[in-house]
């Protein structure tokens, strides 16, 4: 057999469940939408559940106890997430997109102004002031986090992942909230639906972040991370800061400059 360091996955069911688990959460909203029943969602998000611990879990063997990722497979894991995180981008620009041609010049159907009349916005320096610190906050502990993993400080990075994962819970329940308390929704002219449709989905992002740091924190507890051999961890730091740069977008375009 002739040795190479590149390492070729076994065959995986997991993209598939990950897959159906996708379009069932696609169809079970769209139910909930239309009030027919929440039985599809609630399967898709039990399955997406189960595929995300068990790929977690086969990855996670491979890294350590396998000792299949190499320097050339993290190379290839570090592409893949660049490319991932440049998609990522590509998915929030189109709502932007959308957002800025309806603000930069509103149709007659919206009073000609923005926001459109009868729109009450949000204040802009309460809840989401408070939420920008607590997510640049977050964005200071996870750096802490990696800095003290390169140094070979491992409970200083333990307890700093779990500043930033406390942070993202909370940043979470005050988007709620806000939700709740909001005069306008997703149904409420374009306004409700750019505001509603672009928060949520960085909302969901927060919450895909702190269940992705949450693996990495019980990992770093199991002492599967080393100096020079985390890029798991690596990887959620990246995806956070993504995660902060949007809120920072956000904040600027749709709470401050948008009401």
């Amino acid at each position: 057999m002739i040795r190479q360091p590149f390492h070729l996955v076994e065959p995986s069911p997991w993209p598939i469940t990950s897959a159906l688990s996708a379009l069932f959460i696609t169809l079970g909203l769209t139910s909930w939408f239309h009030n027919k029943g929440n039985l599809c969602l609630y399967l898709g998000m039990l399955l997406i559940l189960l595929s995300m611990y068990l790929w977690w879990r086969d990855i996670t063997r491979e890294a350590t106890l396998m000792g299949h990722h190499t320097s050339y497979v993290v190379k290839g894991l570090r592409l893949g997430m660049i490319f991932f995180i440049t998609s990522e981008v590509c998915f929030f620009f189109g709502f932007f997109w959308g957002f800025f041609h309806s603000s930069l010049a509103p149709t007659t159907e919206l009073g000609c102004v923005w926001p459109p009349v009868g729109i009450y916005t949000l204040n802009t320096f309460g809840v989401p002031l408070l939420n920008t610190i607590i997510l640049l906050s977050s964005g200071i502990t996870v750096t802490w986090a990696h800095h003290s993993l390169m140094e070979g400080n491992r409970s200083n990075s333990i307890q700093a992942l779990t500043f930033t994962i406390l942070l993202g819970l909370y940043f979470t329940f005050l988007q709620m909230g806000e939700y709740h308390s909001a005069t306008f929704t997703i149904a409420d002219s374009i306004y409700g639906t750019t505001f509603f449709i672009t928060t949520g989905f960085h909302g969901m992002h927060v919450i895909i972040g702190s269940t992705f740091l949450t693996v990495c924190l019980i990992r770093m507890i199991m002492n599967h991370f080393s100096k020079t051999h985390h890029f798991g961890f690596e990887a959620a730091a990246w995806y956070w800061h993504f995660v902060d740069v949007v809120w920072i977008c956000l904040y600027i375009c749709m709470y401050w400059w948008g009401s």
